[in-house]
């Protein structure tokens, strides 16, 4: 069947028309925060202590907005006789929010979960240059990072924490069995 001549243009106005009905709702932003899902995408949020400068969310980010400046310290052995390790300390994490597209690659890509999203998105500036933000104000948008929501009260136990219970009872076994045979 051929659609009526204007049918298009008599749905859009019908559209129109009902939102114009509507009553209008102006939040007063300043004065009113806004309520803003749990979840929400603000802006990223570093977790200093476990970024091993590994350097995966600089080399992941397509707008190379993410700076990051680290030195090698020498860590001694950690038993006698053990051969010393060097590892990588971070000196400089910054962001430059000014050309950051808000993806969240680099989030996604970190194995060691140092970046976060973080639900604050009152930070503009009056020189563009403020825009990007170093490690220490990173790490103040760390702590208003919602917690992750709750397991499925059905979902089975996450694999990391079953194999601690799994060596956690092996241990309790082994230390049993010692006892039971000086008796």
């Amino acid at each position: 069947m051929a659609p009526i001549p204007g049918s298009g243009l008599a749905k859009g106005l019908a559209v129109t028309l009902r939102t114009m009905t509507r009553k209008s709702v102006t939040e007063q932003y300043p004065d009113a925060q806004p309520e803003l899902p749990p979840r929400t995408r603000g802006v990223i949020g570093l977790f200093e202590e476990n970024c091993t400068v590994c350097m995966l969310c600089a080399r992941e980010c397509p707008d190379w907005c993410i700076y990051i400046d680290s030195h090698k310290e020498t860590v001694p052995p950690a038993a006698p006789g053990g051969r010393e390790r060097s590892r990588n300390v971070l000196d400089r994490f910054a962001i430059d929010f000014s050309l950051c597209m808000y993806c969240g690659i680099c989030i996604e890509v970190c194995p060691f979960d140092a970046l976060f999203w973080s639900p604050e998105f009152e930070y503009a500036e009056t020189d563009i240059h403020e825009l990007t933000h170093e490690r220490d104000k990173l790490r103040e948008w760390m702590w208003t990072v919602p917690a992750p929501p709750a397991l499925d009260a059905g979902a089975e136990e996450p694999k990391e924490i079953a194999a601690a219970h799994k060596t956690a009872e092996k241990l309790a076994a082994a230390q049993a069995e010692p006892q039971e045979g000086e008796s």
